[in-house]
């Protein structure tokens, strides 16, 4: 039986789909110690962070970079970039942060829209006491059990990594955009 001339003409098939490139065996051990160490580590800095500073390492490093940042101040926009995470994260953590008193937020001058997060002097404070624990902790945890060619592969290694995961094109989903 014919189609009816009005009905839209049948697709043409979709060409077969290529096969996956399933990891191999190696690549599958190395693939799940890397998910096991980073899933223990952000977790034991978490707690770490928790315990000693009542803060998540996300929120710890928030403080970190403004620490780091031109008169303790960055864009709210930057700030997102640089922690990889959206605006609406960011958002609920620096109204944590200020309630805490670490950080204030301050409208930009040049933008309506745009605001700074600042770094508060408390903030500044407290950032000031949880690090020498926090940077104990790396310590024993990563570069303690590596050797320095080791500790120099990683670096290179993970440097690869997140260059290869920068976008380049404009419009990206970026979670910093969302």
């Amino acid at each position: 039986m014919k189609a009816p001339s009005s009905a839209p003409a049948p697709a043409a098939a979709a060409p077969p789909a290529e096969e996956p490139r399933w990891l191999t065996d190696e690549e599958q051990r190395v693939w799940r110690a890397y998910i096991e160490a980073a899933t223990l580590l952000e977790d034991h800095m978490d707690r770490q962070l928790q315990r000693d500073a009542g803060m998540p390492h996300v929120y710890y490093g928030l403080l970190v970079k403004l620490a780091e940042s031109p008169d303790r101040r960055l864009r709210m926009t930057e700030l997102a970039r640089h922690a990889k995470i959206t605006r609406s994260r960011l958002s609920h953590a620096v109204a944590r942060l200020e309630r805490n008193g670490w950080v204030r937020r301050e409208d930009c001058p040049s933008d309506k829209r745009g605001q700074f997060a600042v770094l508060t002097d408390a903030g500044h404070e407290v950032l000031r006491r949880s690090a020498p624990g926090h940077v104990a902790l790396v310590r024993r945890a990563v570069f303690d059990r590596l050797t320095p060619q080791q500790q120099k592969s990683l670096g290179e290694i993970m440097q690869i990594i997140a260059e290869g995961l920068q976008p380049e094109e404009a419009g990206a989903d970026l979670p910093w955009l969302r």
